[in-house]
């Protein structure tokens, strides 16, 4: 069984967690997202350390087998009555500025649950969402939610995310693999956040996290991209606007 350890209490396994070997399970265009750093860079990963996690076997607690990240908000404050179109990056805004201003979270989010490829299967994203879902009771936060980046989307990169989404197998669950862990771990789709992450640079920046050529304006299909990323040729930018989904989870009492 693996457990969850935060990284306040063993921050030996720091530079595991960001070590080459977790970021390179990541496209390298996924890394470029100018919101991440209001989490991840120093200082604001020092503040949230009680819900960024390292994920070992017992067995061998010395070494990072996975990594998960959660960030501590306040929700449902005015302005807030649900929860942002811009996902990821939104409730990363969200919580930066509840830190800045002091003010206190009543909620989390997950950000992210990444497992090495060895330890895959056999139930074990689902055993690190229940101990997300354990540690935000333990914080006494009220809420829990994620805004999940579903698995296979990448495939369907045309497909609406909302069409995708709705998309369920004979039992009635969510047909891609990831949305299906959400639920049937008794989390509740909410909603799509259509510009959940957004990760702009210039052509020479796309094409060098790509290795692509990008040789037209309009739109290119970018492996592992959930859609197509804008190009503009005649303004050197292009832009990917990821959606992602809403799930609420309930906080065990």
């Amino acid at each position: 069984m693996l457990e969850l350890v935060p990284l306040r209490g063993r921050p030996d396994l720091r530079a595991q967690v960001f070590s080459e070997v977790f970021m390179a399970l990541w496209p390298a265009f996924m890394q470029e997202d100018p919101a991440a750093d209001l989490f991840f860079a120093r200082p604001h990963l020092d503040a949230c350390l009680d819900t960024a996690f390292a994920v070992v076997d017992p067995a061998r607690p010395e070494v990072a087998v996975g990594r998960a990240f959660a960030v501590p908000f306040a929700f449902g404050i005015p302005g807030r009555e649900n929860l942002p179109d811009a996902g990821w990056d939104g409730v990363v805004r969200w919580a930066h500025a509840d830190r800045a201003l002091g003010r206190a979270p009543n909620a989390l989010s997950a950000l992210e649950i990444t497992l090495l490829p060895s330890h895959r299967g056999r139930g074990a994203s689902r055993m690190v969402l229940d101990a997300m879902r354990q540690r935000a009771a333990e914080l006494g936060l009220g809420h829990i939610f994620a805004p999940v980046r579903p698995t296979m989307k990448h495939l369907e990169p045309f497909v609406p995310m909302e069409e995708y989404t709705g998309r369920t197998g004979a039992d009635g669950l969510p047909a891609d693999p990831w949305l299906r862990v959400h639920v049937r771990a008794g989390g509740q789709i909410v909603k799509v956040a259509p510009t959940s992450m957004v990760v702009p640079g210039t052509i020479t920046d796309w094409q060098r996290w790509t290795g692509l050529q990008f040789t037209a304006t309009g739109t290119v299909v970018v492996p592992n991209a959930l859609v197509p990323v804008h190009v503009s040729l005649e303004q050197n930018h292009a832009v990917y606007i990821e959606p992602n989904v809403w799930v609420r989870h309930v906080v065990p009492v």
